[in-house]
């Protein structure tokens, strides 16, 4: 079996989780930290070779009534071109709240400042991830 990796992808920073073997639970997280698609998505193919990916979610941030916005559009592009680098499936999951979520849990943890701002995206990337995979639990 392949694990599974969750992408909250942004701007500056991108947040990563990856599955255990068992796909069940988030194994790992990390962040990317940079401006340059094509340098982040070069480092999320080397890390899902690494970690024997065989399948990515992005997050696909939607407004709240359920429509899509210009966040969205660059989100459905990203997720395009890293499919076509990786040769993996990349599916797209509603990320409405996750960073809302993040910031929430890193504060009932006393993270603030440059440690809120460093652990954010990662914590994102775990809610997009144990939401897919629940989805796929039931």
């Amino acid at each position: 079996m392949k694990r599974i990796m969750g992408v909250d992808y942004g701007d500056a920073r991108t947040g990563i989780a990856i599955s255990d073997l068992l796909c069940s639970i988030v194994g790992t997280t990390t962040v990317i930290h940079s401006r340059n698609i094509e340098k982040t998505i070069a480092q999320i193919c080397a890390m899902a070779k690494e970690s024997d990916v065989g399948e990515i979610v992005v997050g696909l941030p939607k407004n709240m009534d359920g429509t899509e916005g210009a966040r969205a559009e660059l989100c459905r592009e990203f997720a395009t071109k890293l499919e076509l680098e990786t040769n993996l499936p990349v599916k797209l999951w509603d990320e409405r709240r996750t960073t809302v979520e993040a910031h929430n849990i890193l504060s009932a943890h006393n993270y603030h400042g440059k440690k809120r701002k460093d652990t954010v995206d990662a914590v994102a990337a775990s809610l997009i991830l144990e939401g897919y995979l629940a989805f796929r639990g039931r």
